[in-house]
């Protein structure tokens, strides 16, 4: 689904931003002046423009909430935070340290604080301990009664954070009675930005203790937690979910069975034998030409290098082959939704296989281009991806 752009990478991510209008994530109308200002496939002009726009936002949030009005305030503070997040996505070429990276994510966060204290359901910051510290969480609850309730835990993927949690689900799930637990893991958010914790493919060292955290308190139903990952995490919960079983159901945006299929089904096969034979020498040569004449390959293999904690493109795809369910995916006992994309340009097939491995009670379902739902993780049709997932989760947590 070409949106604004002719580079598959700007256009994906600007859908992405567009998407998460239905909940308040964006205005139609500064997105598309914001894309108009930039040339294809120009990074350097992606983040000036985006934090162009969330900066004139922002300060919008500061004038409404100054003077009072504090929906106006909130609707333009939320935005905002999606915008700075997308002004970030680009700078990946040496991320440590980079003083982009640091304002760009900061302020994501900051304007995200504001708008988020001033929801009409209760908010709050938590940290949840792990490891001997901590990870940083949102807890977002659907009322104030302090009565335990069904509670969706989001997972993000290879390069979400906690602030897209509220548009991602966290809206769709507090309107319909949900508590939501949002937290940047290892290799996320401010975890790695801020903590410099790289991911790890035995995500149930991660859950579990969140799991734990969520269970602490009050308002959540011990019966009644689901588990939603998104793009990556959709790995990484179906992976939690083989050792961790304290959880109800799971739902997979969108699934996935081997994560290193991605390279398998994109690269040449000669440029797969020599990262897998470790002849890294020629393997990166070819990888960092790619890298050089596309936006998404350079892209990739950059966030890759860093939040997997490796020194090269050719070790990162080499240690992607961790991130596989073969073999486990029958240990999942929750109920399982496995969501797929018809026109995911990322994890083509995945879905259906990790499906066909399932035992538990599971259930696939593909939406469609001809609905606008086609791509990746849905982006641009929320409303029609959370009506599955919520349409399934209210029916599954019935029975639990």
């Amino acid at each position: 689904m070409k949106f604004l752009f002719n580079d598959e990478s700007f256009s994906f991510e600007t859908l992405r931003t567009a998407g998460f209008s239905n909940y308040g994530g964006a205005d139609l109308g500064e997105v598309i002046v914001t894309a108009r200002a930039i040339p294809e496939g120009d990074e350097t002009a992606w983040l000036a423009q985006w934090e162009a726009t969330a900066d004139r936002v922002a300060k919008i949030g500061d004038t409404s909430s100054s003077a009072g009005h504090q929906v106006s305030a909130r609707e333009a503070y939320l935005r905002a935070s999606n915008y700075y997040r997308t002004a970030e996505f680009f700078k990946r070429a040496s991320p440590v340290g980079d003083a982009d990276v640091a304002r760009l994510s900061g302020r994501s966060t900051e304007v995200f604080l504001k708008g988020a204290r001033l929801l009409e359901t209760p908010f709050e910051v938590v940290e949840i301990p792990y490891e001997g510290g901590t990870l940083p969480g949102y807890l977002f609850l659907a009322d104030r009664s302090g009565e335990p309730r069904p509670t969706v835990i989001y997972n993000n993927g290879f390069d979400s954070t906690q602030e897209e949690s509220y548009f991602a689900i966290g809206a769709a799930a507090l309107s319909r009675g949900y508590n939501v637990l949002a937290f940047d893991g290892p290799g996320q958010g401010a975890a790695i930005r801020k903590q410099q914790l790289t991911f790890r493919h035995d995500w149930e060292a991660v859950i579990t203790p969140v799991v734990d955290f969520a269970l602490t308190r009050k308002e959540v139903a011990a019966d009644k937690i689901a588990l939603f990952g998104y793009s990556l995490g959709g790995y990484l919960v179906a992976r939690a979910a083989a050792f961790e079983h304290r959880p109800a159901a799971i739902i997979l945006d969108d699934g996935i069975l081997d994560f290193h299929a991605v390279f398998d089904n994109s690269l040449p096969p000669f440029l797969v034998s020599w990262i897998h034979d470790k002849n890294d020498a020629a393997a990166n040569e070819v990888l960092r030409m790619l890298m050089k004449s596309s936006t998404g390959a350079r892209w990739l293999l950059n966030n890759g290098m860093w939040t997997f904690g490796t020194d090269s493109p050719a070790e990162f795809v080499r240690k992607s082959k961790q991130y596989t369910m073969e073999g486990i995916a029958g240990q999942i006992k929750a109920a399982t939704l496995v969501l797929d994309a018809e026109n995911d340009q990322f994890l083509k097939g995945q879905p259906a296989a990790i499906h066909a491995q399932l035992v538990a009670p599971k259930k696939l379902v593909t939406l469609a281009m001809a609905e606008g739902a086609g791509e990746h993780c849905h982006m641009g049709a929320m409303y029609r991806a959370h009506q599955t997932m919520f349409d399934w989760l209210d029916e599954t947590l019935k029975h639990s």
